[in-house]
Parts: structure tokens; C-alpha cells; sequence
């Protein structure tokens, strides 16, 4: 076969052409084996995926890890052929069995790409837009990341100079996710990150005139990205050396993130099934898969058919990986031995430890005064911000109210921007009123590496980031969630911002570690406590929400067994406690004034902080019932949110005190005193479960 160019901007020969045909075929062949799946858009997009995997990017498929390469995100999930072919051709893993097992058991390339499962997979996608927002997040990460060790390079000599690029479909767009990320990145001029859209006019529900008649190019024009159109070939297939040279183009412009439309056909070119709706998600069908073979020169009656010699042409990208890992190496130990200091810093963020001495610098705070754990939260920030340069985060424009900011006189924000405090590298990420994106560019900066990131909100508006902290969970992130102003605490705001049911749904979370502090140094011990978690040593990686309040609370002394998850914050004196009161974050001072009255009344009672149900879980047996023995049917939870955590805590004699309802506008404290979170009430509720336990 002949291996002349055929182009002249771009070596593509006819090997080339017959790799991407290849990929075709083979998406087409494992959607029609499984019976289910998204052939037409991995065919088209065949051509886009092959030219930035073979042509573009910088990687090296034997060590997906690379800390140079460039990144990939194929935010149209569903479309996971396309990547799966491209990490087959490329030699990253996959080899065909794995494709012919596609979305069945086992298997290594699932439904939906997901990190942790395949080689060479850089996120889970699945809900649309989703990887728009984590491919933002990598870009500013990467940014940071320059800054941390090589700040005063030329652009594009650093060997932490790298690209991210993804490939969005029309859903994505759709998506009010992607809107905010796209602002964001705009705003940020993230010149690192090249978006490649999907255009091929087709949903689930036919043409997309049925719900868009924006121009999208236009829309990102005004985001302020660098906007390109790239148009297909006569026969209707995208054309390579068009799209080759938009992308060079992109990477050009360095001031402002890119985006490219490639105008496709979807399903091209299956004769029939090619610009339908039903090509989007469903097999083409025994004929139709034929017929598509027969027009791309393959024999019909072969099911998976690579042929050795382009199998052998597209595995050279391991040798083009391997030169290119060599000479990034090079530059690399030129930097290290140029930047000692800065390198040993490297190795100890890559390695995922922290600096030594760095849990000497927690604030230890004053028994009882009364500090907000908001505060408190935002006290232990600044403090170990000194000390820990890769924790860097920020809030969606409640920095102020969420206590995130970590450094006030350095903002990440591009260079020519207005603000005083501007600077590309700065500590305090602005993420704008945009909590999905936050949530989800979160999780591209964790999943980029060697940065710890933090974002804030209220907890009420975790509602609008739940489908991105899901996501966090799913790939088991490092990321922590700062959710304050946690329960109708907060007072004259009213119903609309004050949670009630979102402590228990968020619980609800495989793989979310929820953490609510009693108190100031609760509140340290918990920051303390999730920052050892995000190390390789300890080897936990689950994100970590902390529910913090807008009121002040009472101090107590610290105690270690708060990062237990659960502990006796007060011992029943007199004899074996009678009660157990269970409390977390503003309400465990109510428990501890009910247990003054109960004790007073001779009762012995004991008090139990629950920081984190989560954690407590974790501990053995022994602990757990040496913290709420068996023998003490009596107890009480209190917690100002619904009930649906404590059930199990408290057993048949137990009684809960939550708030079943929405709350009111009101003081917080008369919110507290009107819905019963008094120690009055929780005295009463105790002695009820002391009386149902004896009968």
C-alpha cells in the first residue's frame, strides 16, 4: 500500500485514511455486537480523534501518566468509541478483544469512558458537559501548576507547558454547564485549551433545529474565545488537513482559549443511516454496517477487520511517544538542575506529601468563645496556605461569606486584567456566580495533578452542583467542597437558602466523605484531617464536603478522635450514661446544654460529636461501640435537617430532633427556639427515648 502524502500541510497518506476508516468500521462493529450503543457520532468524528491523536498531541501511550502530555477529554461520552479506537490504534492498551467486549461485563471500555477503568481515559464522561467544565479545570491547573515551578519561563519553553484539548458535541452545548465554563475559561484566557465541537446538526430527537437556532460560534466570539470553522470535504467527510490546520492555528494564539466547529455528517459514510437520528444511539443494523463496508473498501462478511499494516502504522505513535517523553526528559532535567529548591518541591507535590511541619501551623482556637465554623475554616486556609503552595481554591462569588480566601492580595486572573491583585499564578480562584462549572472544573483540576483545590459555596446551592460532586465521588477525587451557611442558622434569608434536606442527600453519595464540625477546633481537626486523606500514603482519594456555620458556636477543647468521625465530646458522670445525645455542627452546643439539665436532674447522660458519618463507619467494630454502646438503647440525634441520616444511630428506643419542613425567615436564634433545636426540648425528647427504652 502506497504511503505517499496526500496532502501538503499535513503528512497524511493513504494508511492514514485507512486507520481512521478502520475506526470507523470497528465502532459500527461493536455497537451492531453489543446490540446498543452510539455508532455515528465515534464514524464521524473518526477523522478529528485519529488527526489529534496520531498528529497533534504530545503523549506517549506507554506511560498515559506522563506529566508533559498533552490532555484529552471527549466530553460527548456517549461517543466512547471514539476514544476507545484511537486508544486501541495508538497502543495505549486496548487491544480488539477489548473492543468486540464493548459495554458488557467486565469489560474495559464501558458505556461511557471512565477514569481509573482504561488506560489513557483522562476523566469520566457521561452527563453532557460535564467534560467541557473538567477540561477547563485542567487548563487552570496546568496554568498553576507553571506557576509553582517555573514561573518565569518563556511561553512555551517550559517543560510544564502543555494543551488541552476536547471534543464537545451538540448536547454539551446545550448544557447550561458548559455556558459557564466556557465564560469562565474566556475570562481567564486560557490559552492552553483548544474546544473542538461536534457540529453535525443531530440529537436524540432529530435535527437540532427542534431546540437551537443560536450561532454557537458566535456565542463563544463573545465569550471571548478564538473561534474557527472548519468545513467538511465535498463527499461530506471531515477534512483532515483543514482540521490539522485549525488546530496549529489554535495553539498559535495563546492569549484566549479555541474553538473550532467541524461541521460533520453524523454516521458518515453508512449509506442509509448517515444525517439520521437513529445512527445517534442505536446499531445500524446487519445491512446497513455491510453496506458501510462495502463503500469504505473493507469485506462485509469480516467483522472487526484491522488490517496489519495499518495496525503497524498507527502503533508508531509509541515510538513518536517514546522521542517525545526523551526530549521532554531532556528539558526537564536541564529545569531540575537549573531550579534544585523548586524541583524537590516538585517531587514532593508529585508524590502527593505534604511539607514537613505543616500540621504545626493548624490554629488551635480559644475554648469557649464563640466562633462561626465558617471562620474558623477560613483561619486554618490562610494559615496553612503559608505552608502548603500547591492548596490554592476559591468560591462562586461568596469568598467573603465562605471564608475561601486564601490569599487576598493574589488572584488568579490573566495579566492584563484590571484588578490590582491580578496575577496568572494567583492563590484565590474568582469561579463567578457558577457553581455546576465550579464543581466540574474542580474536578479537572484535580484530575490534572499536583495541585490540592477547594471551592465554595452555600450549602443549599450544592443543589446546583450535585451532578459534578456525584462525578467527584464516581472517580473518587481529592477535591473539598466548602458548603457554609449549613442550616436555618442562617437566619432572615428564609427558606430558599437555608438547607434542610441536603446534609442527608448528600450522604446519600457513594464515595462522599460529609463533615460538619461542632466547633472552631473541630473545624481544624476536620481541614487537618482531609488534607492527610489526599495523600498516597494514607491512599484515600474521596472528595470531602464540609458543612460549616454562619453563627457563632461554642469551643471545646480539641480532640483527636474528632478525624475518628465520632467521639464522646462529654462523659456521663455518675455512672454509666443513661442517654446518649448525638449531635453534629451548630446543634452539638444544644446537646451539650441538654446534657447539663439531664445530668442536673441526676441522669447521666453522654454527649456524642458526629463530625462524620463516613468516617465513624470506617472504624472497627470495638471503636464504634465503645462510642455508642450497645447497651444504651436510650439516645437522641439532633441535627437542624431531616432526620433521614439517624435512624440507624438510634435505634427502636431512639428519638431524632430534626426539622422535617422548610424553614422561615427569622433570627436564627428564634428559628432554633420555634422549631425546637433548644436543650429544653432535647431534654424532654430524651427522657421520652429513656422511657421507651425501659419498657
Amino acid at each position: 500500500m502506497s504511503t505517499k502524502p496526500t496532502t501538503t500541510d499535513l503528512e497524511w497518506t493513504e494508511l492514514d485514511q485507512r486507520a481512521v476508516d478502520t475506526a470507523r468500521i470497528l465502532a459500527a462493529d461493536a455497537v451492531q455486537k453489543v446490540g446498543n450503543g452510539h455508532p455515528g457520532t465515534a464514524m464521524s468524528l473518526a477523522p478529528a480523534a485519529y488527526t489529534l491523536f496520531q498528529k497533534v498531541m504530545r503523549h506517549d501511550p506507554a506511560d498515559p501518566e506522563w506529566t508533559g502530555r498533552d490532555r484529552f477529554v471527549l466530553s460527548a461520552g456517549h461517543s466512547s468509541l471514539t476514544l476507545y479506537t484511537q486508544l486501541y490504534l495508538a497502543g495505549f492498551g486496548l487491544e480488539l478483544d477489548d473492543l468486540k467486549s464493548f459495554r458488557t461485563w467486565g469489560s474495559k471500555t464501558p458505556g461511557h469512558p471512565e477514569y481509573g477503568h482504561t488506560r489513557g481515559v483522562e476523566t469520566t464522561t457521561g452527563p453532557l458537559g460535564q467534560g467541557v467544565a473538567n477540561a477547563v479545570g485542567m487548563a487552570m491547573a496546568a496554568r498553576y501548576e507553571r506557576g509553582l515551578f517555573d514561573p518565569e519561563a518563556a511561553p512555551g519553553t517550559s517543560p510544564f507547558d502543555h494543551f488541552v484539548f476536547a471534543i464537545a458535541g451538540d448536547g454539551c452545548l446545550q448544557e447550561g454547564i458548559s455556558g459557564e465554563a466556557s465564560s469562565l475559561a474566556g475570562h481567564q484566557k486560557l490559552g492552553n485549551l483548544v474546544l473542538l465541537w461536534d457540529d453535525n446538526h443531530i440529537s436524540i430527537e432529530g435535527d437540532t433545529e427542534t431546540a437551537v437556532s443560536e450561532d454557537t460560534a458566535k456565542r463563544y466570539e463573545a465569550y471571548g474565545w478564538h473561534v474557527q470553522r472548519v468545513e467538511p470535504q465535498e463527499n461530506g467527510d471531515l477534512d483532515p488537513a483543514a482540521l490539522y490546520a485549525a488546530i496549529e492555528a489554535a495553539k498559535a494564539v495563546t492569549d484566549r482559549p479555541s474553538f473550532i466547529a467541524m461541521r460533520s455528517i453524523i454516521a458518515w459514510p453508512a449509506p442509509n443511516a448517515q444525517n439520521t437520528e437513529a445512527a445517534h444511539g442505536s446499531a445500524l443494523g446487519d445491512d446497513e454496517v455491510a453496506a458501510t463496508k462495502r463503500v469504505l473498501g473493507f469485506d462485509p462478511e469480516k467483522s472487526f477487520e484491522v488490517a496489519d499494516e495499518v495496525l503497524a502504522h498507527a502503533r508508531k505513535a509509541l515510538d513518536r511517544g517514546r522521542e517525545a517523553r526523551a526530549e521532554w526528559e531532556k528539558g526537564f532535567g536541564e529545569w531540575r538542575t537549573a531550579n534544585p529548591e523548586r524541583a524537590a518541591e516538585f517531587d514532593r507535590i508529585a508524590a502527593t506529601e505534604l511539607p514537613a511541619g505543616w500540621e504545626e501551623k493548624l490554629p488551635v482556637f480559644e475554648t469557649g468563645k464563640g466562633v462561626a465554623t465558617r471562620a474558623a475554616s477560613g483561619k486554618v486556609l490562610q494559615a496553612l496556605g503559608a505552608v502548603i503552595p500547591e492548596l490554592w481554591g476559591g468560591s462562586a462569588d461568596l469568598a467573603g461569606s465562605n471564608n475561601t480566601t486564601i490569599d487576598k492580595t493574589s488572584s488568579f486572573l490573566p495579566a492584563d486584567n484590571p484588578l490590582p491583585e491580578a496575577d496568572p499564578y494567583g492563590r484565590t480562584i474568582h469561579f463567578g456566580i457558577r457553581e455546576h462549572s465550579m464543581a466540574a472544573e474542580m474536578n479537572g483540576i484535580a484530575l490534572h495533578g499536583n495541585t490540592r483545590i477547594y471551592g465554595g459555596t452555600f450549602l443549599v446551592f450544592s443543589d446546583y452542583m450535585r451532578n459534578a460532586v456525584r462525578l467527584s465521588a464516581l472517580m473518587r477525587l481529592p477535591v473539598t467542597y466548602v458548603w457554609t451557611h449549613d442550616s436555618i442558622g442562617l437566619g432572615e434569608d428564609g427558606p430558599t437558602h437555608q438547607p434542610v434536606e441536603h446534609l442527608a442527600s448528600l450522604r446519600a453519595i457513594p464515595g462522599l466523605n460529609v463533615v460538619r464540625p461542632a466547633d472552631a477546633n473541630e473545624t481544624a481537626l476536620a481541614w487537618r484531617e482531609i488534607l492527610r486523606r489526599y495523600t498516597k500514603v494514607f491512599g484515600e482519594g474521596n472528595p470531602h464536603g464540609l458543612a460549616l456555620t454562619r453563627q457563632g458556636v461554642p469551643t471545646y477543647e480539641a480532640n483527636e478522635d474528632a478525624a475518628k468521625g465520632a467521639y464522646v465530646l462529654f462523659e456521663a458522670e455518675g455512672g454509666e450514661p443513661e442517654v446518649i445525645l448525638i449531635a453534629t455542627g451548630s446543634e452539638v452546643h444544644v446537646a451539650v446544654e441538654a446534657r447539663e439539665q439531664l445530668q442536673a436532674a441526676g441522669t447521666p447522660t453522654r454527649v456524642v460529636s458526629v463530625p462524620c458519618v463516613e468516617w465513624f463507619d470506617e472504624q472497627d467494630q470495638e471503636y464504634r461501640d465503645s462510642v455508642l454502646p450497645p447497651s444504651v438503647k436510650a439516645r437522641v440525634a439532633v441535627e437542624a435537617g431531616i432526620g433521614l441520616t439517624w435512624h440507624r444511630f438510634v435505634g427502636d428506643a431512639g428519638r431524632i430532633v430534626s426539622l422535617e419542613h422548610f424553614g422561615a425567615s427569622a433570627d436564627g436564634k428564634v428559628l432554633f427556639q420555634e422549631f425546637g433545636f433548644t436543650a429544653e426540648n432535647v431534654v424532654n425528647v430524651a427522657q421520652e427515648s429513656i422511657a421507651a427504652a425501659r419498657r
